[in-house]
């Protein structure tokens, strides 16, 4: 497969051509998955950028985006494949009007046409330019950590009732992870590491800039600063980088061109999505707490 990028600058450059502004050490870790072939795990805060880096990949290298987005409970027929069983249901009860053969009937269902495909066998089997994207596979049980082992190894599944599909093509895989349980060895071993934290106050300002491009320069920076204060706390939830640039807007759309503490106790709500986490920044900032709002039936 040819090489989608000559260098780590380049792919530095191509990501923010996306909007995605990437460090040395993430562009590194992207240049390295193409050249070796080996997925990525991305670790990291959730809201810090893990899910975006595998879209903006796609875009940057005009790849299909598959995205298995994982779960507990998540199995096999819903991560590679199962058999429609009402359609080999209705050609049995068909055949038996008929009294036809059952050898011939059971290659029949166990066929193409009666084999649902989900996210990792459409990506095994697709020949356009693909990146996989397993989010959140911190979710899943260790059962079903097993059943990508052999996908993420060789990029091949084996069906019994088919065979082995081989992969026509080694995609870029992002593998996504809050760290909410720690992940086997087995498939530890299998990928390149990435953890991506939150951003220094330069960065979030550059982010911000980029994001939300009609913002002034003096907002933005104390947009960072009041945001990395914030983080600074002790908070069931910080505020991701997708709820930071969603402040820079609500204070363009209020009209705010400085932040004081009236303006952050307005609007702590679009940063902090937890009454608890809100009270204890009003203190800790020096905001006015002001009245509670309550809901009034009628």
């Amino acid at each position: 497969m040819a090489e989608r990028f000559d260098s780590v600058d380049e792919v530095v450059d191509r990501l923010r051509g996306a909007d995605y502004l990437a460090d040395a050490s993430i562009a590194g870790v992207v240049f390295l998955a193409d050249r070796l072939e080996k997925p990525v795990l991305v670790e990291g805060p959730a809201g810090v950028g893990k899910t975006e880096l595998a879209k903006a990949i796609a875009e940057i290298t005009g790849s299909r985006l598959i995205r298995l987005q994982c779960y507990e409970g998540l199995d096999e027929s819903k991560a590679l494949y199962e058999w429609n069983y009402k359609k080999q249901l209705l050609r049995i009860q068909a055949d038996r009007e008929h009294e036809g053969d059952w050898a011939e009937v059971e290659s029949d269902i166990f066929s193409e046409p009666f084999l649902l495909t989900r996210p990792l066998l459409e990506a095994i089997r697709a020949e356009e330019p693909i990146v996989l994207l397993i989010d959140e596979v911190d979710r899943v049980e260790i059962e079903t950590e097993a059943l990508l082992l052999e996908v993420l190894s060789d990029f091949q599944v084996s069906i019994p009732e088919l065979g082995t599909i081989i992969g026509k093509q080694r995609p870029i895989v992002i593998l996504t992870s809050n760290n909410t349980r720690e992940l086997s060895e087995a498939l530890k071993r299998r990928c390149l590491f990435l953890h991506i934290d939150y951003p220094d106050i330069e960065r979030e300002k550059d982010i911000v800039r980029v994001r939300v491009p009609e913002i002034d320069d003096a907002l933005a920076d104390q947009v960072a600063q009041v945001v990395r204060s914030i983080r600074a706390l002790d908070l069931k939830k910080a505020p991701s980088i997708s709820e930071t640039i969603d402040w820079a807007r609500t204070l363009l759309f209020l009209g705010r061109n400085e932040i004081d503490p009236a303006v952050i106790g307005e609007t702590l709500h679009v940063l902090l999505k937890y009454q608890s986490d809100i009270t204890k920044a009003r203190k800790e900032l020096g905001v006015d707490t002001g009245p509670t709002p309550t809901g009034v039936r009628r």
